[in-house]
């Protein structure tokens, strides 16, 4: 008797615990084709394999007190998706150093005491944003042992209710955490600032989702361009200079200022105002 797959290949059928013979699995090329060009189609970036580091840091094992510098920045990068969905101001406060700087697609870049008081406004005006935190690990300056990166994956999630559906876009993404040690205080963030991945729209109902003409997708950036032109409709102004890996240039610009900050080198992330 044969088994189908679902392509419609019939292989052998085995009995339990038996392995399959090489001559039972059907040829399978490893290499996909490529994409087509256009607005949906993912650039190479997005897969290379390249590694976007030129250097390595203090990032897994060593002595106990790097591990307990890692374990306290990764604990930090983890406050932003539990206290800011909660409303925890003061906690979220706390994660950052006094003239910390925040971006995100609908703020641009903000101290964060104003992003705080935005944030507010826009919960009181029915602003429906949470996050879900996919993985958070910590990298550790090997010349100024104040400096460290957070790295967490997470995914943006934005409720949007319009006149004809009520959905969601979620956004892949990995908030980056430039961290330094305050004397006194501990670790601190000074920026937060995020790679924007992949995006989507998910309806509530499962069935009703909006139309996004391609012009109005095309105003934003592909790593959130259901984000942003969804934001855009509710009147923010969007950023539209934030890391994609759909834009090379501003992802390698990205590591590199990471890497300064890890070799205690001055970083500029203002790149939008130049």
């Amino acid at each position: 008797m044969n088994d189908v797959l679902a392509n419609g290949t019939a292989v052998p059928a085995l009995l339990e615990g038996t392995k399959a013979p090489s001559s039972a699995i059907p040829n399978v090329n490893p290499t996909p084709a490529k994409q087509p060009a256009g607005l949906y189609a993912a650039p190479s970036t997005i897969t290379s394999a390249a590694d976007p580091h030129t250097k390595s840091y203090s990032h897994i094992n060593g002595n106990i007190a790097q591990l307990m510098d890692r374990l306290t920045v990764a604990e930090l990068c983890k406050g932003w998706p539990v206290y800011r969905d909660a409303s925890e101001w003061a906690n979220y406060r706390d994660l950052f150093t006094e003239d910390g700087t925040v971006w995100t697609t609908w703020s641009g870049a903000r101290p964060v005491d104003e992003f705080i008081a935005i944030s507010k406004a826009g919960k009181e005006a029915g602003v429906f944003i949470m996050h879900r935190e996919c993985g958070t690990l910590a990298e550790l300056s090997s010349v100024n042992p104040d400096r460290a990166i957070g790295k967490m994956k997470a995914t943006i999630t934005h409720r949007f209710t319009f006149p004809e559906s009520q959905f969601d876009v979620d956004c892949d993404c990995r908030f980056i955490f430039f961290c330094e040690r305050v004397p006194s205080q501990g670790w601190k963030a000074k920026y937060v600032k995020l790679f924007y991945e992949k995006d989507k729209v998910v309806p509530v109902d499962g069935c009703t989702a909006p139309r996004f003409e391609e012009d109005e997708l095309a105003r934003y950036p592909k790593g959130y361009c259901y984000l942003g032109a969804a934001q855009a409709r509710l009147g923010y102004d969007i950023d539209v200079s934030l890391p994609t890996p759909f834009d090379a240039k501003v992802w390698d610009r990205m590591y590199g200022e990471m890497e300064k900050w890890l070799d205690g080198k001055d970083v500029d992330l203002f790149w939008e105002t130049h």
